[in-house]
């Protein structure tokens, strides 16, 4: 491909990502110079586009922290919610409007934390929700504290010896709970990502799509690992498409098994099911 072609492409992903931003809204945004989570907020813009969705038919529904910001820029329909609730108010979102595509823009702190109840009721449920988890191992709006996939071993402002506790496994429990369609990618991954969120927003049932991100200001500065660049290519060298996770573990434990983890298309979802329960009612009463 010529250098002529690439820079075309570039241009042209660049339109569609500016024809679903809120003009003159919150810019420039509060995200660190590098962040991934504009990375992430491109990538889901490009599989809206791609799936020909109508703006006023996507809610996007965030809590708190760096990454639950992504709805404000966004022009679909929005909802900024409370820290840890964003699927709570999704839920309700897709009971009221079952017609409507719901997405969660969710952090390891917001969705795996105080949030975490949540995360597991609506994996059993199997609504019909995508979320989209930007893990970068620590809280990085209110100052670096660890998160709950914080490494071990990992320092952060509330752990300077080092992290004590074990890694949560984001995939492993969506997994346990019930989540029919489960995902792993990373923000260097771009193209892969584009083909996660696209596959996760067409699902019947809950999706589940982690994007490893990168936090230099805090996470990598703190454990010295360098600027935005070098946590790219961190997850570059890291990431083992297309193996599973028993030849990783053999291989390297720092390994990171990207793609679509697991997928049922059998199970039911849960407002396919109420609406049966209310024809059912329906039929009975008349």
């Amino acid at each position: 491909m010529t250098p002529a072609v690439k820079s075309s492409a570039a241009v042209q992903q660049s339109d569609v990502v500016l024809r679903y931003l809120r003009p003159h809204k919150k810019f420039p945004n509060l995200w660190c110079p590098g962040c991934g989570n504009g990375i992430v907020m491109s990538s889901l813009v490009r599989a809206i586009d791609k799936l020909g969705l109508a703006k006023d038919n996507v809610v996007l529904v965030s809590g708190i922290g760096c990454s639950s910001r992504m709805p404000v820029y966004l022009d679909f329909q929005a909802l900024h919610t409370t820290h840890g609730r964003a699927l709570a108010f999704a839920t309700g979102v897709k009971f009221a409007r079952p017609d409507l595509k719901v997405v969660v823009i969710t952090g390891d702190g917001d969705c795996l934390s105080i949030g975490g109840n949540h995360l597991i009721h609506a994996c059993r449920r199997n609504i019909d929700i995508t979320t989209i988890l930007i893990n970068n191992y620590i809280y990085g709006m209110t100052g670096g504290q660890i998160s709950p996939t914080t490494p071990s071993g990992s320092v952060s402002t509330t752990t300077p010896y080092g992290n004590m506790e074990k890694q949560f496994e984001a995939c492993e429990l969506a997994k346990g709970a019930g989540a029919t369609f489960i995902a792993r990618t990373t923000v260097y991954h771009t193209s892969q990502m584009d083909r996660m969120i696209t596959e996760a927003i067409q699902h019947r049932g809950f999706s589940f799509v982690e994007v490893l991100s990168n936090c230099h200001t805090y996470y990598g500065r703190l454990n010295r690992l360098g600027q935005a660049t070098a946590l790219l290519r961190m997850f570059q060298e890291k990431a083992a498409r297309g193996k599973a996770k028993s030849i990783i573990d053999e291989e390297s434990k720092d390994m990171i098994v990207t793609g679509v983890l697991h997928r049922d298309d059998e199970k039911t979802e849960l407002c396919d099911e109420y609406q049966k329960l209310l024809d059912s009612l329906s039929k009975g009463k008349a």
